[in-house]
């Protein structure tokens, strides 16, 4: 029964492992400038919160990602928001913060499946070389900080948000990701 449990939770284990995705995915600004994924890797590093502007679960966790884009202004990693619809879709869901951060939009959802994701919002650090140092799904703090802690690894930067912080929501569920 024992073993059998673990095999069990193993195959659960693997079946969400998040895979590195396509160098060559194309993402695309609000302002219209697409570039492989691999270019967008070519100076920093990129610590993205993925959304989906169809759902109230990744409209919760904005505030969130806002402050800790913030603690990493000033380090060498590239902040953004993945957003997975439209230009415009992406700016009206964002708000304020579209034009604080940069966003690239994914509306086939190409990153995503290329990811492995399962559901949105998702914390994904990626390194240079396209590979994922850390990933996250649903609003889990714990998860997020392990996340952080690899960004903090990677980039030697030695002062970690708080998280979860007072003005984040509880934890949560996400959506699918793929629909």
């Amino acid at each position: 029964m024992r073993s059998q449990l673990g095999r069990l939770l193993k195959m659960r284990y693997f079946f969400y492992v998040p895979n590195n995705p396509r160098s060559t995915t194309t993402l695309s600004t609000i302002n219209g400038e697409s570039q492989s994924l691999e270019q967008w890797l070519t100076t920093f590093n990129l610590l993205c919160v993925v959304i989906d502007p169809y759902t109230y679960q990744s409209g919760w966790i904005i505030p969130t990602a806002d402050r800790i884009f913030s603690h990493y202004r000033e380090a060498n990693v590239r902040c953004a928001f993945v957003v997975t619809g439209s230009d415009e879709g992406a700016k009206e869901f964002l708000g304020k913060f579209a034009t604080d951060w940069l966003v690239l939009t994914d509306e086939k959802r190409e990153l995503v499946a290329s990811l492995g994701l399962q559901s949105l919002p998702a914390l994904v650090h990626l390194g240079q070389d396209c590979s994922i140092l850390g990933s996250a799904e649903n609003w889990n703090p714990s998860e997020w900080h392990d996340v952080i802690s690899g960004v903090e690894d990677a980039m030697a930067w030695r002062s970690k948000p708080l998280i979860p912080d007072a003005s984040d929501p509880g934890p949560f569920d996400g959506s699918p990701a793929m629909v």
